[in-house]
């Protein structure tokens, strides 16, 4: 593991007790980053916290649906750390599998709610703190699916295909306060995200890389820790893939 430079800095990861939220939590506290862990889940929060030693870790059960808990979740972190250098929006859902005729609306609301409304609340907090400061690191995490759109999984794809355009727009908008705003798109990557998901469709995105194998989580942890180092200095608006060769574009 290549070593990234993160001493003395502060970042908040959302989704972050597990999947490839909990291993960006590990590899930025690894390059000696101050962790706030957010998530929904106070028994996993625990257990991620516990996984990470050497740097402040803080944890606050938070529904990223809800801007009001997003707001005091932001200001209890500014708090623990004084101050937020990096925010890593991870926390997402797949939303089920149908075709667009037979999706539910109620379904297609709750993706969006947390896919794209979400990010969208965090960043709105990051920017208003960032902007001042004068530095700062936004990650957004979409999906190749947002690029190529994935047949059966409308909500899904439509939704990343936002934080790909929220991440541009954001990203022109903080080009002169010192701030960067970037989103990867990983192809899939193996974690508990895949309980959510019918087996032909894991089988189709299988089909789709390459490589002929998913994304590792320390493979995505790795792109996403380092463009919330000072290195990733002129790189904003833009998207990384890491889609094992996926990605045509």
């Amino acid at each position: 593991m290549n070593k990234l430079d993160m001493t003395g800095r502060s970042a908040i990861v959302t989704g972050g007790a597990s999947g490839i939220g909990l291993a960006i939590v590990q590899r930025l506290a690894a390059s000696g980053a101050n962790v706030a862990i957010w998530d929904m889940n106070e028994v996993t929060l625990a257990a991620a916290a516990k996984t990470v030693s050497g740097v402040k870790v803080h944890t606050v059960k938070v529904d990223v649906t809800k801007p009001d808990q997003v707001e005091a979740a932001f200001a209890s972190s500014v708090q623990a750390f004084g101050r937020i250098d990096a925010m890593v929006n991870s926390a997402g859902v797949a939303g089920k599998n149908a075709t667009m005729a037979d999706y539910p609306q109620d379904e297609w609301v709750r993706v969006f709610d947390i896919n794209v409304h979400g990010v969208f609340y965090c960043c709105q907090q990051a920017a208003r703190h960032m902007a001042p400061n004068g530095y700062g690191r936004i990650v957004n995490i979409a999906s190749v699916a947002g690029k190529e759109g994935n047949p059966n999984a409308s909500a899904y794809s439509a939704s990343k295909a936002a934080v790909i355009g929220l991440t541009k727009s954001l990203g022109k908008e903080l080009a002169k306060n010192g701030v960067t705003v970037n989103c990867v798109t990983p192809a899939a990557v193996k974690t508990a995200i895949f309980d959510q998901v019918e087996q032909y469709h894991i089988d189709f995105m299988l089909s789709k890389i390459p490589m002929g194998r998913f994304g590792l989580v320390e493979e995505i942890a790795a792109m996403v820790s380092w463009l919330c180092t000072e290195d990733c200095s002129f790189s904003t608006g833009a998207t990384f893939d890491l889609s094992g060769g996926r990605a045509t574009y």
